[in-house]
């Protein structure tokens, strides 16, 4: 197989050139929005910040995972999933108006309330350390995603070497744990300082499954998309779908057991400082939102996925996957929005806004990443195997 046979096709700058525009025209209405109302600016930029990031690191996280595991089921997917990794120096810019709307997110812990903290809050959660923090997270996902892209690469060229692929499984037990770790430090210093008054021991968990939901749905859709033309046309079969599906309706469940372990144990203790977390939440307008996420994050794609037929359906299980990365827009929603309106459901155009304009750039970069490299890791020695026709 030579690599030119497996570049990708003409719908990858369509999808480039279609994406870019959105991003930008979103982005122009960020810019209206930060000028007329900040402090929403910078709460809807938040979310959609972390959406596009939560889909870089899952498919980081995959990646491991398929080093790790050796699995067929990854390498189809494995150069999608490379270049969504090499999306990380666009995150790491537009991680900055983070930066600067610090003052107006983290009030709770920045401004006069950070002395009725805990001693230990109060000197973990300052401005130098939270920055400090954040430059550590990424400077580990950038060396993760680095040795892992260039590993790969180099084994398009050395197929006999084995210590190449050697490399690879030795990099990512270590590097699933370091990922673990991080995101689920990030989601403490990003999203759950937002109120450091509540805590979760499971709640940066919740981020790492809701991560890697993301990225499988969005390699759900890659692969079918690149499917609808040569060469790929040839390479996908009802199998690959199938195998992928049954991987995102585990991960459901295991996002679903998160939730409702966090939700059970934390309304059994009934205490003071825990529960106004949930009552915000599952009460009046953001309640309808609870229910929302319950059937169609849940319930719906629970029920969708037990059937072999959609699993393996190259019309629907894509469409499903879709709506799956929306509710993991809704579900950053649910979690961030009550810590500024916990009486009162609030939606601003900035909410859609803001993920529409980061995703539309993160789209066009990884479409650009996803065009540098062949489509299939022609050096890895078990793709003729991965890619085999299943005569029955």
């Amino acid at each position: 197989m030579m690599a030119q046979n497996y570049s990708a096709p003409e719908s990858v700058n369509r999808l480039q050139q279609r994406a870019l525009t959105v991003g930008v025209l979103g982005l122009v209405l960020c810019v209206f929005g930060a000028f007329h109302d900040a402090d929403q600016f910078f709460r809807s930029y938040l979310i959609g910040y972390l959406l596009a990031l939560g889909v870089t690191l899952g498919c980081l996280g995959l990646l491991m995972l398929q080093h790790l595991t050796g699995g067929n089921w990854g390498i189809l997917i494995r150069r999608p999933l490379e270049a969504a990794t090499r999306t990380l120096p666009l995150l790491a810019i537009l991680f900055l108006p983070n930066v600067y709307g610090m003052s107006k997110l983290y009030i709770h812990w920045i401004g006069p309330e950070h002395e009725t903290l805990g001693e230990f809050q109060q000197r973990y959660l300052t401005i130098p350390n939270y920055l400090t923090r954040a430059a550590i997270y990424f400077a580990i996902w950038f060396v993760l995603m680095l040795l892992l892209n260039h590993w790969s690469k180099q084994q398009d060229t050395n197929s006999e070497d084995r210590m190449l692929r050697r490399r690879l499984q030795l990099l990512s037990g270590p590097g699933i744990v370091l990922y673990v770790f991080t995101v689920t430090f990030a989601a403490v210093d990003w999203v759950m300082s937002l109120s450091p008054h509540w805590v979760s021991t499971i709640y940066g968990f919740l981020f790492v499954a809701g991560q890697i939901i993301s990225a499988m749905s969005l390699m759900i859709i890659v692969v079918v998309m690149l499917a609808r033309t040569e060469p790929m046309s040839r390479v996908l079969q009802p199998r690959h779908l199938h195998d992928l599906g049954k991987l995102l309706f585990a991960f459901i469940l295991l996002w679903a057991y998160f939730s409702f372990s966090q939700l059970l144990i934390i309304w059994s203790g009934n205490l003071p400082e825990e529960i106004p977390f949930y009552r915000s939440r599952l009460y009046g307008g953001w309640g309808g939102v609870a229910v929302f996420l319950l059937l169609f994050h849940f319930a719906l794609p629970f029920f969708l996925l037990l059937s072999r037929d959609i699993k393996r359906s190259a019309k629907v299980l894509p469409v499903l996957a879709a709506a799956i990365i929306f509710m993991r827009g809704v579900d950053l929603y649910w979690m961030i929005g009550p810590e500024f309106s916990p009486k009162a459901f609030h939606l601003s155009y900035l909410d859609f806004a803001a993920p529409l304009g980061i995703g539309g750039l993160w789209l066009a970069w990884f479409a650009g990443q996803l065009k540098a490299r062949p489509l299939l890791p022609l050096g890895e020695p078990k793709l003729a195997e991965a890619i085999e026709h299943d005569e029955h």
